[in-house]
């Protein structure tokens, strides 16, 4: 059933071309009584395999800012494992909170950028030049490290806050921000990923059947994408983190 699940899940998340993290960690947790920690664990060790062959294509395509990308990566690695340590250590039922209130957080990120991107663009102005120089370390460290504390405590890819950063701080055009997104999350679920299995929170039998299940759905996902009216797509990337938000807080 687990297995079914996530293919399903897998095909929806494909379709619409989200993460979809949180959703997973809702899943887990409300639907087959995983506890919260081991399902942020399988959640963020899974994008370690479902960002892999994003980044690599987007590579391939030019559509890297491959040195913010390391540098905001090795950061986020940094803060991912001071994030699963300190999940670690903190109760279940404030974890769940804090989960929630982070997929939810997202979602209002997602939606600002999809309905309201004007009011964005007059509010936190896109930089037009690339950053550089002392200042693309330091803020590259520290936003990493925030971004990927955030990411391994609650177990999200915290792609939407890394985006945002990417354009306004970093001045990475819109083209290039989510291929150099999945570049920065890979460190950032890696190191999480074994944080959570340093500390004995991966459970290997529900983290291969999140895994394959999620990766065979979103292939055949994918391929319905294109068939879906613009509309209906934006919707869902809404509507997909914002239930789940929905149902952890309501079920935690």
């Amino acid at each position: 059933m687990l297995f079914l699940s996530m293919l399903a899940l897998g095909a929806l998340i494909g379709f619409v071309g989200a993460g979809g993290a949180g959703v997973v960690i809702t899943l887990l947790t409300v639907g087959f009584g995983v506890p919260i920690h081991t399902a942020l664990a399988v959640a963020l060790a899974s994008m370690v395999f479902t960002t892999l062959s994003g980044a690599i294509s987007h590579f391939r395509q030019h559509e890297v800012i491959v040195k913010t990308g390391a540098i905001l990566g090795a950061g986020g690695a940094i803060g991912s494992i001071l994030g699963a340590n300190v999940s670690n250590i903190m109760p279940a039922r404030i974890l769940s909170l804090m989960t929630a209130i982070m997929i939810l957080s997202s979602a209002v990120i997602l939606y600002v950028k999809i309905y309201h991107s004007a009011w964005l663009s007059a509010h936190f102005p896109v930089r037009h030049a690339l950053l550089t120089g002392q200042k693309l370390w330091v803020y590259g460290i520290l936003i990493g490290i925030a971004n990927g504390f955030l990411a391994g405590a609650f177990g999200i890819g915290a792609a939407a806050y890394i985006q945002l950063a990417l354009m306004v701080v970093f001045g990475v055009p819109l083209l290039e921000t989510i291929g150099t997104c999945m570049m920065v999350i890979l460190p950032i679920s890696a190191a999480g990923g074994l944080g959570y299995l340093a500390n004995g929170r991966l459970d290997m039998a529900i983290f291969f059947q999140t895994l394959l299940g999620l990766m065979i759905g979103a292939w055949f996902g994918a391929k319905a994408t294109h068939l879906a009216p613009r509309p209906v797509l934006k919707a869902a990337i809404v509507a997909l983190p914002t239930i789940g938000g929905i149902i952890m807080l309501a079920m935690r």
